[in-house]
């Protein structure tokens, strides 16, 4: 089996080195053809209006995700995720610490990449997104109604979780594989020279409850020790297949560089996971041990919980027969990708200059005929011709990523040659090409990966920089690029810059999110066991050497903002609520010294900040979120004294301290 042209790495690395040395010339227009001459007009969105569609991207390095509009590509807003957020008090606050809670204790950073949006019918629906932690393997759940990260489950037997998450046709699971296959965590204590016999890689099925999106870990499937990389689910008739592009067949575990390159052609791995429920039902799986968090955010109680699982079930393809099969894909392979009709598979050789684009009508032919090139540690090996539609010839150098537009066509991204190439999914023969600027990774079309694509735009996210924006010190911004492609040739309309390191984002039309999104949280909806319904409400108790402040918060001041009888040595817990019921009037809370960060509270909720006070004095507390004209009167004291000293404790807002000290002290005996 070999690729019709392949490119050794000292080439490849060569031609990189010469692309990026390149720069576009802006001599009278010369050689920026690919530039839309209305595209200001393209791109502005007049003051008061709104984007056509929401971009939610990853954030690669720092943990997050970002929400972009299009086509302004102005950034709406950060959500965290896996990595803790001071603006907000996520991961900081008691009520979000347990979201970053992990089978090795609390993780506050991951490093995510792929994005995918729930689908029903393989449509975009506009309920929750979802992306991976790829360090320490996790999937997150985040409501599109809130914004915010409602959900996250740690993957065991998975050493890193890149290839995820990613959603079947009507979000039944979000499915993961294994970057770096390892040895199963039951029995983990293995030599790494024992990589082909005891390294496995796992693939995750997390199943996600219809209704509420709540996720578990269904079960696993225990393939041979190979890497994955991207994968889609299928569509129509393809829909209950999975493929996954897979590399380092060779099963190296040196100098991947190197000795994961040695073969012609790896694979892209199809998995009948409809085949896999019904093994599951007829008992053929096996409950391994394994221990991961399942982290969850409760909107009733304000507040998260973790739990450690302590099994996972598993199916192995070698007791469970016609579940897994495997197609030749040229070497090192990155996107894999199923156009809207689910006929189609694109597989993209990294190393590769064709695009091989596989049938899903010929692959099930070939099955039924057992047209087999021999097999892969047990699973069948497809032959390549049997399945094959057709290559897209010279398309570029470096293909990584495609998506569709909807119209016949797909889209794809060229890191090497930095470039984003269209071509006729049937014909296979390439229609246009433009320049990226540079390197680009993933691209995004609206809709691109479902069976709707929305078309319109692509965003091409680039990760070189060089000279498209001020310089700011060695590390520069990454690229994000807008281009139309409602014509037959794509236009460049819009370059802006990105938060973290992005590699990949969905967009979806902002009218199926707009219309159900949360403005405030009722305060008669508010469950949270230290909520303070009304200033009436407000107390200060002491519990042992806790120090629990029921506190509310509304334009402009805090109740008690005055609190005497803190000791050192005492935990200080400030149950802040936010008694407003107005959108867009989140309130603030720091204090002096908080080892920790503020929180920021959304109208109708209720967040503690811990505080550890170190030193005897007055400490200052105030609201850190510009809320009213008088905002910067929206302040307090709490008055620390030294261990064992006999200061009542006292509070109050807008009072006589002395007056009330007597009747405003309750304590409460340790528990």
């Amino acid at each position: 089996m070999k690729t019709k042209i392949t490119l050794g790495i000292s080439a490849i690395s060569a031609i990189f080195i010469g692309l990026n040395a390149c720069k576009p010339t802006n001599d009278k227009g010369k050689g920026t053809s690919f530039l839309a001459g209305d595209a200001a007009q393209k791109v502005y969105v007049a003051p008061g209006t709104h984007d056509e569609f929401y971009n939610i991207v990853s954030g690669g390095f720092n943990g997050q995700l970002s929400v972009v509009g299009l086509p302004s590509g102005r950034v709406l807003k950060i959500i965290p995720v896996f990595s803790q957020f001071a603006e907000s008090g996520w991961g900081y606050s008691e009520e979000t610490k347990p979201m970053l809670n992990t089978s090795h204790g609390f993780i506050p950073w991951d490093d995510s990449h792929h994005v995918a949006l729930s689908t029903t019918n393989s449509e975009h629906d506009g309920r929750w997104a979802f992306i991976n932690g790829n360090n320490t393997p996790r999937i997150a759940r985040v409501s599109l109604s809130t914004f915010r990260t409602e959900e996250i489950i740690e993957i065991p037997n998975s050493g890193g979780n890149h290839s995820s998450p990613f959603i079947t046709a009507n979000t039944e699971y979000a499915v993961a594989g294994t970057r770096f296959s390892v040895p199963p965590d039951a029995n983990a204590d293995v030599p790494i020279s024992s990589f082909k016999q005891n390294f496995k890689g796992y693939i995750s099925f997390v199943s996600i409850d219809k209704t509420t999106g709540r996720m578990g870990i269904k079960f696993q499937l225990k393939t041979p020790g190979v890497s994955f990389d991207l994968a889609r689910a299928g569509k129509g008739k393809s829909a209950g297949w999975f493929f996954f592009s897979t590399y380092n067949t060779e099963q190296a575990n040196s100098l991947l560089e190197v000795n994961a390159s040695q073969k012609d052609k790896d694979f892209i791995l199809a998995v009948n996971w409809k085949k896999a429920e019904e093994y599951l039902a007829q008992g053929k799986g096996k409950k391994e041990k394994a221990s991961y968090a399942h982290n969850v955010y409760d909107e009733k109680v304000h507040s998260a919980t973790s739990t450690i699982i302590n099994e996972v079930m598993t199916l192995d393809p070698k007791e469970c027969p016609d579940m897994l099969y495997f197609m030749p894909c040229p070497k090192s392979p990155h996107g894999c990708d199923v156009d809207p009709t689910g006929q189609y598979i694109v597989g993209s050789g990294k190393l590769a200059a064709v695009i091989p684009v596989f049938s899903f009508a010929k692959m099930e032919k070939a099955i039924a005929d057992k047209n087999f090139d021999g097999n892969f540690d047990g699973i069948p090996v497809l032959k390549y011709d049997a399945v094959l539609h057709g290559e897209v010839k010279k398309p570029g150098l470096g293909p990584l990523h495609t998506e569709f537009d909807g119209q016949g066509n797909a889209i794809t991204s060229f890191f090497v040659s930095s470039e984003l190439v269209k071509w006729n999914i049937e014909k296979l023969e390439v229609i246009d090409r433009v320049p990226t600027f540079y390197s680009v990774g993933h691209l995004s079309i609206p809709g691109g990966p479902t069976a709707k694509p929305w078309g319109k735009y692509v965003v091409a996210y680039n990760k070189i920089t060089k000279d498209r924006y001020l310089p700011t010190g060695p590390e520069l911004a990454q690229s994000a690029q807008l281009y139309d492609i409602s014509g037959e040739k794509m236009k460049l309309l819009l370059d802006f810059p990105t938060i973290g390191e992005p590699h990949y984002a969905e967009s979806i039309p902002a009218s199926l999110i707009e219309k159900n999104s949360k403005k405030i949280f009722k305060l008669e909806d508010n469950f949270h066991p230290y909520v303070t319904k009304g200033e009436k409400e407000a107390k200060v108790l002491r519990k042992g050497n806790e120090v629990h402040v029921y506190m509310t918060s509304i334009r402009s001041h805090f109740t008690p903002d005055n609190i005497e009888g803190v000791k050192l040595g005492d935990v200080v817990y400030f149950h802040v609520t936010n008694l407003e019921q107005d959108w867009d009037v989140p309130h603030g809370f720091a204090v002096r010294g908080a080892a920790t960060s503020e929180i920021l509270i959304m109208p109708g909720e209720t967040c503690t900040l811990k505080w550890t006070p170190d030193r005897v004095g007055v400490t200052p507390i105030y609201c850190t979120d510009f809320c009213s004209a008088l905002h910067q009167e929206m302040q307090g004291y709490v008055r620390v004294s030294p261990a064992g000293s006999n200061v009542p404790l006292s509070w109050h807002t807008g009072k006589n301290p002395e007056a009330d000290a007597a009747k405003k002290t309750e304590t409460v005996s340790k528990r």
